[in-house]
């Protein structure tokens, strides 16, 4: 992990705003900038950044967060890789650890080396596509334009075996090798890895490339090759195209999901810009997760054969455990004369659109293809539809999806709901919980894109904070008020309440630094069970500051508030049992004690 005090000391050191700026138009409007929300389209800028909290809140949809949160939604990176792309910016490096994979990553220098070859690479091989016909011919028969081909970065690689070396004079420099742009032979001598290729630059989230995918010019075996794994790559971590897609998935509201380079590129010169690729390979749990931080809809698109029904489940497979109740999984099988490419243009983009939004949803598709080849009408092909669904449903993350597909299998099984859980082993005891964080330490995404604010509008007729959630905003604003926090006042029955105890146990053992912006304050509760409150509660303090003239006394009136409620719910609760069971001399007395402490703190001047 990350250590904790390097985010901290790091947060410390960026602007949100210059970052948030570097992708967005911004207009400052007194204390605040602004600028249209990249998350949901408008006309009329909502997106406020605070650069004196160094957190951002946009009052329309409601996502909200500090500098790594912007990166992580925005640009769809990881946790890790937006903390190391904040490092980046300021010049630090980032503690060394080990990648989701078990592997450390190289040193900082060896990582540049490599990241440098794959950029000479790929402008060497953009130079060969200008300067070869036969390649050019190829494309331009597929319809590919150049705009095309330069917006993918496309090339060729030249039928050399050392074609390289034009590039890379120092040959058997170690960069080529571990790069895997040359393969060394059992006697040493060195050569290109893709000869005669048409070229693909697989980039990752930040831009940059780090592998290839080559395809034959006409017939040839392998039809694709793809880049080895290497420091830089794991083939089932990464989707061609996702760089590209990003604001178009945004725009249109999913992602279509194909099988290849030129489906993803064919596609997009037709307008449909907001498909990505697997890398030849079946889709991964990572994928999806990487996919779920730019949209809560993913369409599967594959061919209407066998082969394509086979890659379909090994997809559902490898989504189960990634799904939530507010995402969408959808599966298109194209006529079985039709891929992407030749769909497209035989019906065009307008029905490739259609299809999609009408794409069988994860659900029906799991049902559908579980009892396809059943006898449902015999006791023993019900009890193989429970049977075979048992070790998939059982998978599946999403509460509420989870229990609709239990209620499916027991209609079409003629068992109740109870019976099939108890068949599975989920039955309300044993069911498990939610996943939040996806399994690697990476943050499956946002809190606020899973829990949306509401409108400006509609704060405004919510009910009154409660004085937890009062006093929650007012130690977020002055953070070293926590340590004024009297935490035998704190009631624990509500998140706010928990939150400031969680604040004020952190504050007395120093993990918090008083002078801490509030950006870094929300920051230190990330993946914990405070995330979600606290995120909140520093939003509503993006647009709204507490008037610092009248805040002291609102402080010191929450605290008596907090206090008076106590006594309440204490009196309360020893009057119910007076008129129960009656009460003994010393609950008599405690009684007695807190009725005149109410009246003394009712009757207590007003500074």
């Amino acid at each position: 992990m990350i250590p904790q005090s390097f985010i901290q000391d790091l947060l410390g050191r960026v602007d949100i705003v210059d970052v948030i700026e570097r992708h967005l138009t911004l207009k400052k409007g007194g204390a605040n900038y602004f600028a249209c929300c990249p998350f949901h389209g408008e006309k009329t800028p909502s997106f406020s950044i605070s650069p004196s909290k160094q957190f951002y809140h946009c009052f329309g949809c409601g996502v909200h967060g500090n500098a790594i949160g912007f990166l992580m939604e925005y640009s769809g990176l990881s946790f890790v890789e937006a903390v190391t792309e904040l490092a980046r910016q300021v010049g630090v490096e980032v503690p060394q650890e080990a990648n989701p994979s078990g592997r450390f990553a190289p040193p900082p220098a060896e990582q540049d080396a490599l990241i440098d070859a794959m950029a000479t690479a790929a402008r060497f091989y953009r130079e060969q596509l200008r300067h070869s016909p036969v390649a050019i011919d190829y494309l331009t028969r597929r319809g590919l334009t150049g705009e095309i081909a330069a917006r993918f970065g496309i090339g060729y690689a030249p039928d050399d075996w050392q074609g390289l070396h034009k590039v890379f004079p120092a040959y058997d420099a170690r960069p080529l090798l571990e790069a895997g742009l040359v393969i060394e032979n059992e006697a040493g001598r060195r050569y290109d890895r893709f000869r005669d290729r048409i070229m693909f630059p697989i980039q990752d989230r930040r831009g940059r490339i780090i592998a290839f995918g080559g395809r034959v010019l006409d017939k040839g075996e392998p039809k694709y090759l793809n880049s080895p794994e290497t420091p830089l790559f794991e083939k089932g971590r990464e989707l061609y195209g996702l760089i590209q897609a990003q604001k178009p998935i945004r725009d249109a509201g999913y992602v279509l999901v194909v099988e290849g380079y030129m489906d993803v590129v064919s596609l997009a010169q037709f307008g449909v810009c907001n498909a990505v690729a697997t890398l030849g390979t079946a889709t991964t749990p990572h994928h999806i997760k990487a996919l779920l931080r730019h949209t809560d809809r993913i369409v599967f698109c594959f061919d209407g054969d066998a082969a394509g029904r086979k890659a379909a489940w090994r997809a559902l497979e490898s989504s189960l455990e990634a799904l939530r109740d507010d995402i969408t999984l959808a599966f298109l099988f194209l006529p079985e004369q039709h891929d992407p490419d030749s769909f497209v243009r035989s019906e065009g983009a307008d029905a490739l659109e259609r299809a999609a939004r009408e794409a069988k949803p994860l659900a029906g598709f799991l049902i559908d293809a579980l009892s396809a080849e059943l006898d449902l009408g015999s006791a023993e092909g019900r009890s193989r539809l429970v049977h075979d669904a048992r070790p998939l449903v059982t998978q599946v993350a999403a509460p509420l999806l989870r229990l609709q597909l239990v209620k499916q299998i027991g209609e079409l099984s003629g068992l109740s709901q109870r019976e099939v859980e108890e068949a599975f082993g989920t039955h309300t005891s044993t069911r498990r919980h939610d996943k939040r964080w996806d399994g690697d330490g990476d943050h499956a995404a946002h809190p606020a894109r899973h829990t949306p604010q509401p409108s400006r509008s509609a704060r405004s007729r919510r009910a009154p904070i409660p004085a937890a959630g009062t006093l929650l905003r007012l130690v977020l604003q002055h953070p070293a008020w926590i340590a004024r926090l009297p935490i035998a006042l704190i009631p624990l029955d509500s998140d706010e309440g928990r939150s400031l105890a969680a604040l004020v146990d952190a504050m007395e053992v120093g993990d918090i630094d008083p002078d801490c912006g509030l950006g870094a304050l929300v920051e230190r509760y990330r993946d914990t069970p405070h995330a979600d409150t606290i995120a909140r509660a520093a939003a509503d303090l993006v647009g709204t500051d507490y008037d610092e003239t009248v805040i002291e006394t609102l402080f010191e009136d929450t605290v008596k508030k907090l206090h008076a409620d106590m006594i309440n719910r204490e009196i309360l609760s020893l009057a119910q049992q007076e008129r129960e069971h009656g009460l003994s001399s010393a609950d008599r007395h405690r009684l007695a004690e807190l009725l005149l402490e109410k009246r003394n703190l009712t009757d207590k001047p007003q500074d």
